[in-house]
């Protein structure tokens, strides 16, 4: 059997709205990573889309950056994977990363031409995930309940805003929620109520993606469910929900969830054994539809006896004020744990 301790290139930053996130979210798996199984090499992206790597002397970085800044090696995107994989003999790469770019499918596009090995999923399911409106139209299509939804691309919008605005109105019916397609961490997304306030909203959209989805508002219980993928001859799992209940915010926003305390997490909800069992189906149904490895996160509303998905998450928040890690410790896997099983699954793909 061999002992050898694994390279683990943790992946953080990247040019998209959630580079903060991601930083906050790669330094607290850092952190936790067991030192005694893996070397560990932080990696960052910066905004500008340039990767730092550290000397090829040095294996780990401290996680002040600005401490640290001096002495990172800044690389285009192929000539730092190239070295991940010769130079510094990466084993995985943990993509901590969040949003566009790191979430997408674009970082796993790269990684795969390159054959360095990544946790989490691949190049498609990372890009249906993201897609709000290409993967409601999966969901839809599979028999799961999704809120009615108008889409529109700016230059639609554009040229046809009375005629979008009349088809809001009587499709999805005010109050109705305002998103990007192609954005995490509920950044652009805006309740409607008046008409008035509809422009403002698909303008703050827009300025995250081209496509946006005008979705029809449903009111109930908030709920989130993460499926544990490991891979190999062992099913997925659905850990248990939690539901959400934000304190000051309207929703579940970037407030309500980055900010320590802004928000009630019940896990597992005060809801009836029936729906929860029908949340964790719908997310098992979800990590498959999507086909996703590794790990996954389904956001959903349960109203009365229905349960409506919104979207899932490939690549989970992983900071002290996450719900992935919380679902987790529910069941009694640690952090740590965690971190090693999601590795795990990385490696089994490879084997498959």
């Amino acid at each position: 059997m061999n002992n050898r301790k694994r390279n683990v290139v943790v992946l953080i930053g990247g040019p998209s709205a959630e580079h903060d996130v991601s930083l906050a979210t790669g330094r607290v798996i850092l952190s936790a990573l067991d030192k005694s199984k893996y070397n560990l090499m932080p990696v960052t992206i910066t905004k500008e889309g340039k990767w730092l790597l550290p000397p090829a002397d040095k294996t780990f970085l401290s996680s002040d950056e600005n401490k640290e800044e001096k002495s990172l090696v800044a690389l285009e995107t192929g000539n730092a994977i190239d070295k991940l994989k010769t130079e510094r003999s990466a084993d995985v790469v943990f993509i901590a990363m969040h949003g566009t770019y790191g979430e997408d499918g674009t970082v796993q596009g790269f990684l795969e031409l390159a054959g360095v090995p990544y946790t989490g999923s691949g190049v498609l399911a990372s890009a249906l995930a993201m897609d709000k409106l290409k993967s409601s139209e999966l969901f839809a299509f599979h028999g799961l309940k999704v809120p009615k939804y108008v889409n529109f691309s700016k230059r639609h919008w554009n040229k046809n805003k009375n005629e979008i605005t009349t088809e809001i109105s009587e499709k999805v019916s005010l109050p109705c929620v305002i998103k990007p397609s192609n954005c995490g961490s509920s950044v652009g997304i805006t309740i409607v109520r008046k008409t008035d306030d509809l422009e403002k909203a698909v303008q703050l959209a827009f300025s995250y993606d081209d496509v946006v989805l005008a979705q029809e508002y449903i009111s109930g219980a908030e709920v989130t469910c993460a499926v544990l993928d490991e891979g190999g001859d062992k099913d997925p799992i659905a850990l248990p929900p939690t539901q959400i209940i934000p304190k000051t915010s309207e929703f579940f926003d970037y407030h309500a969830k980055y900010t320590p305390g802004a928000t009630e997490e019940i896990t597992p909800p005060h809801l009836p054994a029936e729906i929860i069992k029908k949340i964790q189906n719908s997310a098992l149904q979800v990590h498959k539809i999507i086909g996703c490895a590794g790990m996954s996160r389904t956001d959903m509303i349960v109203s009365g006896n229905d349960v409506y998905v919104l979207e899932t998450n490939t690549i989970p928040g992983m900071t002290e004020a996450s719900l992935y890690p919380q679902a987790a410790a529910a069941v009694g896997i640690s952090f740590p744990e965690l971190l090693d099983k999601i590795i795990q699954s990385a490696i089994n793909r490879i084997r498959a």
